[in-house]
């Protein structure tokens, strides 16, 4: 069952952005700073106002138990958002059941639209295919 929606939250959307200690080594890509600016980017392009930055630095995504990543669980449970934006489906979390789950189940029920920027993500424009396999990668 979808949650209702108001204007307020229509118009925000939680920007995730995550960084582990084994990203780190990949160089500049990555960096929490340009994850902020190219979310920003893309959330202002497609419509949002009120942007929330959730924020995990130096945590793997390998466990779900994130101060960032539960924060914005929290805001969507309490219908403060209807979008989330992350540079890529790795960065919501590297546990295929969990993040699979997330994707599949508890977006949907709270109506929220997910765009995975590098993975050419965007729920709003339909289904995409290669999403769990691109998971199951991430794992």
């Amino acid at each position: 069952m979808k949650r209702s929606n108001n204007k307020q939250k229509e118009m925000t959307a939680a920007l995730y952005v995550r960084l582990s200690r084994d990203d780190n080594l990949e160089g500049d890509s990555y960096s929490i700073g340009n994850q902020k600016k190219l979310l920003t980017k893309i959330a202002r392009e497609k419509g949002y106002t009120n942007l929330l930055i959730f924020c995990d630095d130096g945590i793997s995504g390998v466990t779900m138990e994130r101060p960032g990543y539960k924060a914005m669980i929290e805001a969507i449970e309490n219908n403060k958002i209807s979008a989330v934006f992350v540079k890529d489906l790795s960065r919501l979390g590297r546990n295929y059941i969990e993040v699979g789950r997330l994707t599949e189940e508890f977006f949907p029920e709270y109506d929220i639209r997910l765009v995975a920027v590098s993975d050419n993500i965007d729920t709003q424009e339909g289904e995409n295919e290669l999403a769990p396999i691109k998971n199951l990668f991430n794992e």
